[in-house]
């Protein structure tokens, strides 16, 4: 079980504008850094195991892609090797992950509220309403991974509508159909600013990408706290969990 905090009044919240928030999530991103970058070596290494499973090399299928020089008329990468489980599974290792990333918001709000971060934090996601993440995070995949099927330009349309459903399973422990719903409405009111963040958000993720792959552990998770940022600018600063071991 978990509790809140009811004196805590320290802490940040940026304004609700774009710039505002992008400028709190760096602030933020920096007293998490060192975690964000072990929640990507974890994913990397279970991604790494799921290709080894299924025969799949992401690396190779790069590569490949590369070569092509953007002409894909003579490719079909649902032939490569390995890629339709690849496909299918690394939606439900990403959901069974998911729970990390919420651990990476819960210790920005502990950073935000000057508290004592502890490398369990990053677990919290596994030990408190995990079921409803689990949940939340399949039903993202499925609808993103749809979206981004559709010429990848409705990816953009689509994601600002899922920004604060981790802030919202983890601070108000919501089901996932109440996050999802509280979300929606939010993101449907502000829908400028939630697209302009969101883009930002995910541009900035995946810059790391441009520094030979590598970069993208130091930039990865940047989104969690992008995401957290914008909670607590429409919807307030979350006063500190305590979680009771």
């Amino acid at each position: 079980m978990s509790e809140f905090n009811e004196f805590d009044q320290q802490g940040s919240v940026p304004n609700r504008d774009t710039g505002s928030i992008i400028s709190h999530a760096f602030e933020m991103y920096k007293g998490i850094f060192l975690y964000a970058i072990v929640s990507m070596i974890i994913y990397v290494i279970a991604d790494s195991i799921l290709e080894s499973i299924v025969g799949f090399n992401l690396w190779s299928f790069g590569e490949t892609i590369r070569d092509t020089d953007g002409d894909f008329s003579n490719y079909s990468y649902h032939y490569s090797p390995g890629f339709s489980l690849y496909y299918s599974f690394s939606g439900v290792l990403g959901a069974l992950l998911s729970p990390i990333y919420v651990g990476l918001i819960y210790m920005t709000n502990k950073y935000n509220n000057k508290g004592a971060i502890e490398f369990s934090d990053l677990f919290i996601g596994y030990r408190q309403n995990f079921v409803n993440i689990l949940i939340y995070s399949l039903i993202t995949h499925v609808v993103l991974r749809i979206a981004l099927a559709m010429c990848g330009i409705p990816f953009f349309l689509v994601f600002p509508f899922f920004l604060l459903g981790y802030p919202i399973l983890l601070f108000e422990n919501a089901t996932a159909t109440e996050a999802m719903g509280k979300a929606y409405n939010i993101a449907k009111d502000n829908y400028g600013t939630f697209f302009v963040v969101s883009l930002l958000g995910l541009i900035l993720s995946f810059c790391g990408l441009l520094a030979c792959c590598i970069g993208v552990l130091l930039t990865g998770a940047f989104m969690t706290t992008v995401m957290y940022s914008t909670y607590c600018a429409y919807l307030g600063k979350p006063r500190q969990i305590t979680y009771n071991k």
